[in-house]
């Protein structure tokens, strides 16, 4: 949950957790093969700061709305980091590729919120641009693994241990309730923070994509990727813009 990182003493544990993947280097390969590239819920910008150390030459744009996250990523001025989010901060025909990584579509917990999001991805995108982004796949329930006993351990920048651990709440019509905290010996008491992420099987994601002008151009079940299954672990799309859809105005 990136929620938690909007406090800029734990976004200095972000990274640590989560460590560059094959999730990052999907993204990689898109990124690197792309002018301009806009990485929605940038985080810390690993991605971004990734595809400069690359030699990539062009745009690199990070969007994010925490801003103890972009305290981290603004370590590392050859990105245009920018607070804020699709809601607040508007893009015309810029990019490219536009990318949303680490499960971060799961924050919209509504069909309204995710149609605000791909109308305004759409609208960002250059013609012939692509769109990259996944989410988890519910027919893996995940979530039955998010419990305390499967926590994580980490050692913090000033060498301070600290365990991050999650615990579901409930899970009800795709929407999973659930808290995260950390705790170290070296603190008074653990930080606990409470969320929820939406989970949305491709059928119904398919539906968001084409009511936004969107055509799925690929699609994919792991990072290796492997075709989508009923329990492959995510949802990784890769989206064209398709014709308008009716009644849009630009």
């Amino acid at each position: 949950m990136a929620d938690s990182f909007e406090d800029p003493d734990l976004a200095a544990y972000y990274d640590l957790i989560n460590q560059f993947g094959e999730d990052d280097r999907f993204y990689l390969e898109l990124v690197l093969a792309a002018d301009a590239v806009l990485d929605v819920g940038c985080g810390t910008g690993t991605l971004l700061k990734a595809a400069r150390a690359s030699g990539h030459a062009g745009r690199l744009v990070g969007l994010d709305p925490a801003e103890g996250m972009l305290l981290q990523a603004r370590r590392d001025p050859g990105v245009e980091w920018v607070r804020g989010d699709l809601g607040t901060v508007a893009f015309d025909g810029e990019f490219d590729l536009v990318v949303m990584t680490g499960h971060a579509f799961q924050v919209f917990l509504t069909d309204d919120e995710a149609r605000a999001q791909f109308t305004a991805i759409r609208r960002a995108l250059k013609p012939g641009g692509r769109f990259a982004f996944e989410t988890r796949n519910p027919g893996a329930r995940a979530w039955e693994r998010w419990t305390p006993e499967n926590g994580t351990d980490i050692v913090g920048p000033d060498g301070e241990r600290v365990r991050v651990e999650h615990f579901v709440e409930s899970v009800e019509n795709g929407l999973v309730t659930m808290t995260e905290t950390f705790s170290s010996p070296d603190w008074p008491q653990p930080r606990v923070d409470r969320g929820a992420l939406r989970f949305t099987d491709a059928d119904h994601l398919d539906a968001l994509l084409r009511e936004t002008g969107f055509d799925v151009a690929e699609r994919y079940g792991f990072w290796d990727r492997t075709p989508l299954t009923d329990t492959s672990r995510e949802i990784i799309t890769i989206a064209r813009p398709g014709p308008r859809p009716a009644g849009h105005r630009r």
